[in-house]
């Protein structure tokens, strides 16, 4: 006769569901993204409605793929790997291409990339080290800012909106160097209160 705890182990989700495949499509479609921005050049119209809207697309199967898998219990180690590369990936491609078409100053993007990379990989020593390093509300905040930013760079609006544009990546900039070094800081307190 099966324990409740063996039963636990023997039912474990199949990485074949709906979930990874949404993660997995979104990271298919990363490339068509990255043509659609450059194609558009940050100036003609059409191709960056399309770039927009492939975006948006993307951004709303991140927020499907872990809804559902929260709510059907179809968490995985895969989907606990891929969602993160594919986060990271598709944001890191709207800014390096925003960058190839000249509306994103570099800085930006290296900032950004720089303390994604880091904590990543910190998050990771830590992991195996058996800390666990949970997303904070701040990344969370940081993730909708970066989105929105890029968004604004992304649409054809009006010249003076991209002071608007700017603005945001600004605000993300920072929201994203400090939560970073708040997830330092949070580790350090951690470990102090183990000792």
């Amino acid at each position: 006769m099966n324990t409740p705890a063996s039963n636990s182990v023997d039912q474990q989700p199949s990485n074949l569901n709906l979930p990874n495949i949404l993660t997995s499509l979104r990271i298919i479609a990363i490339p068509l993204f990255a043509w659609l921005v450059l194609k558009s050049e940050s100036q003609y119209t059409s191709w960056m409605l399309w770039s927009f809207t492939c975006f948006v697309a993307l951004m709303i199967t991140d927020k499907l793929d872990g809804d559902i898998a929260r709510s059907r219990g179809l968490i995985t180690n895969f989907g606990k790997i891929a969602d993160p590369i594919a986060d990271k990936a598709l944001m890191s491609t709207a800014l390096i291409c925003l960058n190839i078409t000249g509306v994103l100053p570099v800085w930006v993007t290296v900032v950004i990339l720089v303390r994604e990379i880091g904590i990543t990989i910190w998050r990771m020593v830590e992991l195996r080290n058996g800390n666990v390093v949970p997303a904070s509300k701040g990344g969370k905040l940081k993730t909708v800012l970066q989105t929105l930013a890029v968004a604004l760079y992304l649409l054809p609006l009006p010249t003076s909106f991209h002071y608007v544009a700017l603005a945001v990546m600004v605000i993300a900039v920072v929201v994203t160097v400090v939560t970073g070094i708040q997830y330092i800081y949070d580790s350090f307190q951690i470990k102090k209160k183990k000792k």
